[in-house]
């Protein structure tokens, strides 16, 4: 049996300059950080030549081409395994929907433990770009690179996505202190909804070409966001979320509407310097900047949605059980 751990994320800046219409002429950048939330996925081998996926609903079939998650179906034919086998899935938030690039943790937690299961283990950088080759260019999902990086690789990092198609990784130094004092100066608000991102992200795809200034200036505060937070002034972060908020908001439909704007006008007549709402929008989480003293009013200001407490997370997707036969 082998259990893989993998952590969700947080984007703070650049997010859309990931996706290869942009990157390709421009080059992207991002900056995220892992949380300590997580998918969890289960690898067993099966008595019989059987295939059984469990996840909301239960799948037992005789060939990979029956499967209908079609993540792990892909995951499976990446690494070479045909039969004989159990997969599950379990996640510490709602699996779809929530903004927390929870789709590509799956994607890169399947592929940790299919490669643990067959003795075949592989570094963060293939685990990333295997899960990049199944989401986008296998499924042809309407989504950039930075969810699978981050999930693979952990921490608070930097990833450079350039015209060539390569990634290149940087560590974000945070000594603990700053560490611990950027976890307690983000909240994270359930904004009551999920939604299918496919729309939204299609979309702004679609308009890259007409919304690449836009893009550009993005792609510059993940640059600020880094100085930021390496030369420890935090407190610039909150300004930042705030005016890429405004950014994203113009990237595409959808993205917010009448019952976010009201929530994040709520937060910031409370105390609270800036956010966003996590992912593509339109639902999720809604992630705030906000120091402590101003955290009880915010919550105030919030009634009725659910906070999801949180820590950033240094790790990357790692296996926790490893009981090969």
């Amino acid at each position: 049996m082998i259990i893989t751990q993998t952590p969700l994320r947080i984007s703070f800046a650049g997010g859309g300059t990931d996706f290869e219409g942009f990157y390709c002429k421009d080059g992207g950048c991002v900056v995220s950080s892992a949380i300590d939330k997580y998918i969890y996925v289960i690898v067993k081998e099966r008595f019989d030549d059987k295939i059984r996926v469990g996840y909301s609903r239960t799948e037992m079939v005789d060939s990979i081409a029956e499967i209908e998650h079609e993540l792990v179906r892909e995951a499976m034919r990446k690494v070479g395994i045909e039969k004989g086998i159990e997969i599950a899935t379990m996640a510490d938030v709602p699996s779809e929907g929530t903004g927390l690039g929870s789709s590509s943790s799956v994607t890169v937690g399947l592929l940790n433990a299919l490669y643990a299961y067959k003795g075949d283990f592989q570094p963060a950088e293939v685990l990333a770009r295997e899960a990049c080759e199944i989401e986008i260019n296998v499924l042809g999902k309407p989504i950039g690179k930075q969810d699978q990086y981050i999930a693979a690789y952990g921490g608070v990092r930097m990833f450079c996505f350039n015209p060539t198609g390569d990634v290149d990784v940087h560590s974000i130094a945070l000594d603990e202190e700053r560490r611990r004092q950027l976890s307690e100066n983000l909240m994270l608000f359930f904004t009551g909804t999920t939604r299918k991102s496919s729309g939204i992200l299609t979309e702004q795809r679609q308009n890259i070409d007409t919304r690449r200034e836009i893009l550009c200036e993005m792609k510059a505060q993940a640059y600020d966001t880094r100085k930021c937070l390496e030369e420890r002034n935090l407190s610039k972060l909150g300004h930042i979320l705030n005016e890429g908020w405004d950014y994203k908001k113009r990237l595409a439909g959808g993205i917010s509407n009448g019952q976010i704007d009201e929530m994040y006008e709520s937060a910031l007549k409370a105390g609270a310097v800036g956010g966003k709402v996590a992912g593509a929008g339109g639902g999720g989480f809604l992630l705030l900047y906000c120091l402590p003293g101003k955290q009880e009013a915010v919550r105030e200001a919030l009634p009725g949605m659910r906070e999801l407490g949180f820590r950033l997370e240094r790790d990357g997707t790692k296996i926790i059980l490893n009981a090969r036969r």
